[in-house]
């Protein structure tokens, strides 16, 4: 476990998450507010050399919230959290009800990054797209709502880069070309260390506009393609890609461990049930030294039939979810996981029976934190 700003405090309890695509809310115990609220911050720096940036960040350092005893969110695109109008709306959900967290996508699938960076290295690749304008302030105006900032960064999914750097690319083995999924979107080599300083350099960047925790999604190899035609240039293929992945959780723990707020990773929802990799490289013990919070993505819906027995495990929220949490705290032996779901993701008759039972959840965890 990395130690957090504070000092060396373990934080031992239960964390619940519950995400929504765009807009999602249920109801839960009542609002922990956190004690720490700070006020607005201005920003700014003289872009005339890279001395001088990092002299006005070192001036200007985030005031950070503490992470809720029970964590309640709700996921806001990088799109979203642009545009006043959509964001406002979802900010005052949150402060007339009982979440207190907001996900925002740092990097998403497309490989951008969504507001200015200072790093030179970052500014050189062009990934940004500042679809966040006003990052900073936006997230002062949350604090002060009292609100936690959770950024969400999908690594080794990322066509902005590979088109930058199609040599840090997964190749497709016929003719060396760049490989793609069934979406159509590329993917970076997991075993390429320049490409794991890459999401380095953004956590730091996060934290640096105000982010109170660093979200790293989409730590795997690909799985959903033409799996025959698929080769990488920096993967051996010889050493495990459980280590692989391994090897880069460690990295981001070492390298990160001076960050001063969480890291968190997610995780597919198997990996709370099987104990080998999945062919994607993700074992729930191999991840769990690195980061604060392990956020097993147990969707119902991504299930297989027949799975727990249930000829349509989508229409189980209650089983599903608490059987894979239950046994991942097992596994562990502490508690340090969060359920993630897409609440908006199914059909009304899992999505009903999912809110009733992450409001009973909670009010069962409440109690025993304390």
């Amino acid at each position: 476990m990395k130690n957090l700003a504070a000092g060396k405090k373990k934080l031992w309890r239960r964390h619940v998450m519950f995400a929504g695509m765009g807009v999602a809310a249920m109801a839960a115990t009542a609002l922990l507010r956190p004690s720490v609220v700070v006020g607005p911050v201005v920003y700014s720096v003289e872009p005339s050399s890279e001395a001088a940036a990092t002299k006005a960040a070192e001036e200007q350092k985030p005031a950070h919230i503490a992470t809720p005893a029970i964590v309640r969110a709700v996921y806001m695109t990088s799109w979203v959290a642009g545009t006043p109008k959509w964001r406002e709306q979802i900010v005052g959900m949150i402060t007339r009800g009982e979440l207190n967290t907001l996900v925002i996508d740092i990097k998403d699938y497309s490989g951008h990054i969504s507001f200015a960076v200072n790093d030179p290295k970052l500014m050189e690749v062009g990934a940004v797209e500042e679809r966040i304008p006003d990052a900073r302030e936006f997230i002062d105006m949350l604090h002060e709502k009292g609100i936690y900032i959770i950024g969400r960064v999908s690594v080794f999914q990322d066509p902005y880069l590979v088109g930058r750097r199609p040599d840090l690319a997964v190749k497709r083995k016929s003719d060396g070309a760049v490989w793609k999924d069934y979406k159509g979107i590329s993917w970076l080599d997991p075993a390429s260390r320049e490409v794991w300083d890459y999401h380095v350099r953004i956590a730091r960047e996060a934290e640096r506009v105000g982010f109170d925790e660093i979200n790293f999604d989409y730590i795997r190899f690909p799985s959903d393609g033409n799996m025959r035609d698929i080769a990488y240039d920096w993967w051996d293929g010889v050493r495990p890609k459980a280590l692989v992945l391994k090897d880069f959780f460690a990295y981001l723990d070492s390298e990160l461990s001076d960050l001063g707020v969480p890291i968190s990773a997610d995780l597919f929802g198997m990996t709370t049930w099987n104990y080998d990799d999945l062919n994607i490289g993700q074992i729930l013990e191999y991840a769990a030294p690195h980061f604060d919070f392990i956020a097993p993505m147990v969707y119902p819906s991504h299930y297989p039939k027949t799975f727990m027995g249930f000829a349509n495990p989508a229409a189980h929220p209650y089983e599903i979810i608490f059987s894979g949490m239950e046994r991942a705290r097992d596994r562990l032996r502490r508690s340090m996981m969060r359920d993630w779901n897409h609440g908006c993701y199914g059909m009304r008759e899992t999505l009903i029976p999912l809110l009733r039972w992450m409001r009973n959840f909670c009010r069962a965890q409440r109690q025993r934190c304390l």
